[in-house]
């Protein structure tokens, strides 16, 4: 390696660890919104599901915990003690073009699910926004080498679009249980009658798959 690689080397990690302390806050805060989500499940586990249930599931909760563990994924690729950017780069590509393909399977999974129909807010949350997140992420990958300091900027942005679209589509998530789903199978369930769920774990295996 010549000196002016080194010295490109060397001031591109100098970059890369000033976004430390922001990968750190980045990182705790995903990793900390993965373990709500399975709190989350556990105390809506009450209510009995259904393979449209299921497959719903897979198209609108699944995804919100992918784009935390992105966020987190992200957070310790940036803060690992990288001697060189390029692997980083690499790294932050390949994560961009399996997210987009992600994007594209949520993108027929909400389509082909019955349990709900999507609006409009459902496909910018669920589908455009995290595409062009996972879009954004591949393209600065590839710059990252020639505008060091400006990818740096955009894939920060990246990581607060991933986790800020997650958490509203877990929000709705969560209030469509609540306010939908619980009155509904109340309203449903004769006065004192036990609750019993319909949905088997080959019906999960078969709405993932689906």
């Amino acid at each position: 390696m010549n000196k002016s690689a080194r010295r490109y080397n060397s001031d591109a990690m100098t970059a890369l660890s000033g976004w430390q302390n922001f990968y750190v806050i980045m990182g705790s805060s995903a990793g900390a919104l993965i373990g709500l989500q399975f709190v989350t499940m556990t105390l809506i586990a009450q209510i009995p599901m259904t393979r449209d249930g299921a497959q719903a599931g897979s198209a609108f909760g699944t995804p919100n915990v992918i784009h935390f563990g992105t966020v987190l994924l992200l957070s310790g690729i940036a803060c690992a003690p990288w001697d060189a950017v390029s692997p980083v780069a690499v790294l932050w590509g390949v994560i961009g073009v399996i997210g987009a393909g992600y994007t594209a399977l949520i993108f027929r999974r909400m389509r082909t699910q019955t349990a709900y129909q999507p609006e409009f807010e459902d496909w910018l949350c669920h589908v455009v926004l995290p595409f062009i997140a996972y879009l954004m992420l591949a393209v600065l990958a590839w710059v990252t080498i020639s505008h060091l300091r400006g990818a740096l900027f955009g894939i920060a942005g990246v990581a607060l679009l991933l986790l800020f679209t997650g958490i509203h589509n877990a929000w709705d998530a969560v209030t469509y249980h609540v306010y939908v789903r619980k009155p509904t199978h109340q309203e449903s369930q004769p006065r004192g009658a036990p609750t019993k769920s319909v949905f088997t774990a080959k019906d999960a295996k078969d709405a993932e798959e689906t």
